[in-house]
């Protein structure tokens, strides 16, 4: 679960509850929305649906940015350059119980019955923030 190591670059992440994720569009101009976030070690969780702009921009540029932000998307930190990788299996269920235990009414019960109800496909994320030097 969640744990604070002092040399991990997501460290700033830990107990925040919302970042900004910014996404890169074909045009090259970003676009940045609010998430939910959890961190494990020197990676962190976050997901979307299949049908999401944000999926569509993820599946074609994996390099993002984020930043600590409030829950409406207000920046209020600087952002971090990372990479995001479309998970899979295992990995992807490791993801969503970690959710789910952080943000147990929203991620536990919320967002998964409404993806079912709608029948969206849920796509669950790994990011990795660039160290600094």
């Amino acid at each position: 679960m969640e744990e604070e190591k002092s040399d991990s670059p997501l460290r700033q992440f830990v107990n925040q509850k919302t970042v900004s994720l910014k996404t890169r569009k074909r045009d090259g101009t970003w676009v940045a929305t609010p998430v939910n976030i959890v961190v494990e070690e020197d990676h962190a969780y976050i997901r979307t649906w299949r049908g999401s702009g944000k999926s569509k921009r993820l599946r074609n540029f994996s390099e993002v940015e984020i930043a600590p932000s409030t829950i409406r998307g207000r920046v209020t930190g600087p952002y971090r350059s990372a990479w995001a990788q479309l998970l899979t299996g295992d990995e992807a269920r490791h993801a969503a119980a970690l959710l789910a235990h952080k943000y147990r009414s929203i991620h536990g019960v919320l967002v998964p019955l409404v993806h079912r109800i709608k029948g969206d496909t849920t796509e669950h994320y790994r990011v990795t923030v660039q160290r600094e030097h």
